[in-house]
């Protein structure tokens, strides 16, 4: 006869930590899609651009590299640079080693809202970080 397995009990301020630790995380995603609004791009849009601006890649992103990234298919990646290209965030560029694969590479328009994007996330970050450094406290 096997023995019943026995649950792990979490204390109620482990609940609440992890309540109010996402409660920060949605405050924080709330800001980031009102500024990406202003700056004229789609959460889903700034993501992308945010995507292929912060690549560790030394080359530009693919198609499927941004879909990854964004944990999207690749269909709607296709759907998404197009839209960014006809608003005049991206171009897409043939890959020189792989002409079937095409790298998007962002414009100089793009690298302007980046700057100002990322300068005020980073505020952000900076107002919201004893927040989230107390509440991650708790799950030590």
């Amino acid at each position: 006869m096997s023995k019943p397995t026995t649950r792990r009990k979490f204390p109620k301020h482990s609940y609440e930590a992890l309540a109010d630790f996402r409660y920060a995380l949605r405050q924080f995603l709330a800001f980031s899609e009102q500024a990406a609004g202003e700056a004229g791009l789609s959460p889903q849009q700034y993501q992308a651009l945010l995507a292929i601006k912060g690549s560790r890649s030394k080359a530009d992103l693919g198609i499927q590299d941004i879909a990854d990234r964004l944990l999207i298919r690749h269909h709607t990646a296709v759907e998404l640079v197009d839209r960014l290209e006809k608003n005049g965030f991206v171009t897409r560029v043939k890959d020189k080693e792989d002409l079937r694969r095409v790298q998007v590479r962002l414009t100089t328009k793009t690298e302007r809202v980046m700057d100002k994007l990322a300068a005020a996330h980073l505020r952000e970050l900076r107002g919201i970080r004893p927040v989230l450094d107390q509440l991650l406290e708790q799950f030590d």
